[in-house]
């Protein structure tokens, strides 16, 4: 059986508790890091590394839990960079105050290093097998790297007071927000050992949640509260920032999300089709884009 969304949060929640002071070395840095691990947030991205075993027949013993929660210590290592004066300079997330905001921009800078290096401690030091170690590790530097998450930030700052095409501004999300809910779903099908065809489907159904979580972030930025949020809206604009509303409007950001969810589903039946199991958790994910 598969346990529901919510189930997956209350069981990343309590192993990152449990686990996230393991390995740190100094009683500051320790605290700036659970600080912003343990904040909230919504978990998605090793729900659905987690989400993905389960459905594939896997069991959630402790080294699976290890290896699927590292992406969200890498995660939260781009939160608390992002937030920093010297990029969005936010003062604001999940309701609380930044990590900067608590702990200085130079503890907070270092909390997001930790972070960052801890989440590759943990994809390898368990008990997986090494080419399963060894395909996550090179799966989620490429999503994480210079190709990857950083190089979508850096297309975000220089593309300021710029005015992108939608196929450029596609394509700086499938990097920036994309490749690590692609990860994270093709994560699971790296653990649970699937065949190259079906680690491909994993792979599009999470670019495709990815760019859907995207539209509908920059939606909510406009049509949302920062109590909705846990964070500053309406600041998109204000920061020339590029964005599906500012681009399309609202509905035409609505119909392009409406696109992505369609291409998400379409790829839902694939992978029941061709796997022979059953993937209406991933449904349960798509739930999530409310408008």
């Amino acid at each position: 059986m598969v346990d529901s969304v919510a189930d997956l949060k209350t069981k990343i929640d309590a192993y990152l508790a449990q686990n996230i002071q393991t390995d740190i070395d100094q009683t500051t840095l320790g605290q700036a890091m659970e600080y912003s691990l343990m904040a909230g947030g919504k978990r998605l991205r090793p729900a659905l590394t987690l989400a993905t075993v389960e459905t594939l027949g896997g069991t959630l013993n402790d080294d699976v839990m290890k290896a699927a929660t590292a992406v969200e210590l890498l995660h939260t290592y781009s939160l608390i960079h992002d937030d920093l004066p010297a990029m969005d300079n936010d003062d604001l997330r999940r309701g609380k105050p930044t990590n900067h905001k608590k702990f200085g921009a130079g503890m907070a800078t270092l909390a997001g290093d930790g972070l960052l290096t801890l989440a590759f401690e943990w994809l390898t030091e368990n008990n997986l097998p090494a080419t399963t170690q060894a395909a996550l590790t090179l799966a989620l530097s490429k999503a994480a790297g210079p190709a990857g998450m950083v190089a979508g930030q850096a297309r975000d700052i220089e593309g300021e007071h710029q005015h992108l095409t939608l196929d450029q501004l596609r394509y700086l999300h499938r990097q920036k927000t994309g490749a690590m809910l692609r990860y994270a779903v093709l994560a699971g099908g790296i653990i649970s050992d699937q065949p190259a065809a079906t680690r491909q489907l994993l792979a599009d159904f999470g670019a495709a949640f990815g760019l859907a979580f995207q539209i509908y972030d920059d939606l909510m930025d406009v049509l949302g509260t920062t109590a909705q949020m846990g964070k500053r809206v309406h600041k998109d604009a204000g920061e020339h920032k590029n964005t599906y509303p500012g681009l399309l409007g609202v509905t035409g950001a609505e119909e392009q999300l409406h696109l992505s969810i369609h291409q998400a589903r379409q790829l839902v039946d694939q992978l029941n089709s061709e796997t022979g199991h059953d993937f209406a958790i991933f449904n349960e994910f798509l739930a999530y884009f409310k408008l």
